[in-house]
């Protein structure tokens, strides 16, 4: 395997050396939504008609497309842009873009190993610049083919995303039960009786398995979203919930992309942001539980 990825490397390199090269890959993003209704399913509120319900929604809302344009060290990863449905809201749907990990443009350079991603969060806007992810790829020699090209299979295991909806589930049954006992004690005699918050059944997936297959003959250590650090670029990931698929590929462009990182926002560094969106969400859930679970009401700035 190791020859085989050698000579590919070496006849694509070569072929990349001679000239100011460029790329484009067009990405299919597919979310398995009865995976994630299965992370749900202890949510006994839930009937088999709002369930049905729910996964179409959800199956609409994941079904995207993304362009990745690259050149030998960087590359900018975003979402095509569409128009949006009548009556459709459009803060709305970015919002939601970034609580699934997604939004604004996502620039990655491997030569500096840096990344910067412009995000929107209730309204205000941030730029997230931080240093790359490192994935321990474990590769090995199978293979399967994606359009024209025999793609390799690489595994690594990462932490999670806290500010990714797609990555919590709910708890397990003695866990809930705990968790519920806990709330009542806490809560004085008038409180004791509410129904508890359906966000204090969930807990986070700490860490998922994602599986990738790279082209060596494309010698690029790109990917799509988050993902590098392979010999040839990622064609798909697959996390055992979300699959990005290429479909389309296009070497040596003539119009080119201009490969920059976004300006706009408040500079933060991930942590910060994912610390910022953590504590968003704790304040609504406080605001619900302080209402019964009856919702409503406005929460604080920033």
């Amino acid at each position: 395997m190791k020859n085989t990825i050698l000579a590919a490397l070496f006849l694509a390199t070569t072929f990349m050396q001679a000239q100011e090269f460029q790329g484009l890959a067009v990405y299919e993003s597919k979310t398995s939504t009865a995976e994630m209704m299965k992370n749900f399913g202890g949510n006994r509120d839930i009937t088999p008609d709002m369930k049905a319900n729910i996964e179409e929604r959800m199956k609409k809302m994941f079904e995207k497309t993304f362009v990745l344009n690259f050149d030998k060290s960087a590359s900018i990863y975003k979402e095509e842009e569409k128009l949006d449905a009548p009556g459709q809201n459009g803060g709305g749907g970015r919002m939601m873009s970034s609580m699934m990990g997604g939004g604004g443009t996502q620039y990655k350079n491997v030569k500096e190993k840096m990344y910067s991603v412009d995000k929107e969060f209730f309204g205000k806007e941030f730029l997230i610049k931080d240093s790359l992810p490192s994935y321990k790829w474990q590769m090995t020699a199978e293979t399967k083919k994606i359009g024209e090209y025999i793609c390799y299979k690489a595994t690594a295991v990462v932490a999670t995303d806290a500010t990714d909806f797609r990555n919590f589930r709910m708890r397990g049954d003695d866990k809930a039960k705990e968790e519920k006992e806990k709330l009542a004690k806490a809560k004085d005699s008038t409180d004791a009786n509410k129904k508890t918050n359906f966000m204090e059944d969930i807990e986070q997936i700490k860490e998922k398995t994602i599986t990738a297959w790279y082209a060596p003959e494309i010698p690029i250590n790109q990917g799509p979203d988050k993902y590098w650090g392979l010999p040839g670029l990622i064609l798909e990931v697959n996390d055992g919930t979300t699959i990005l698929l290429c479909s389309k590929i296009a070497l040596n462009v003539k119009e080119k992309a201009d490969i920059k990182a976004p300006k706009t926002g408040k500079v933060v560094t991930q942590k910060e942001y994912d610390e910022t969106v953590t504590k968003k969400m704790e304040e609504m859930r406080e605001m619900y539980r302080g209402q019964g679970g009856q919702g409503g009401g406005r929460g604080r700035g920033f």
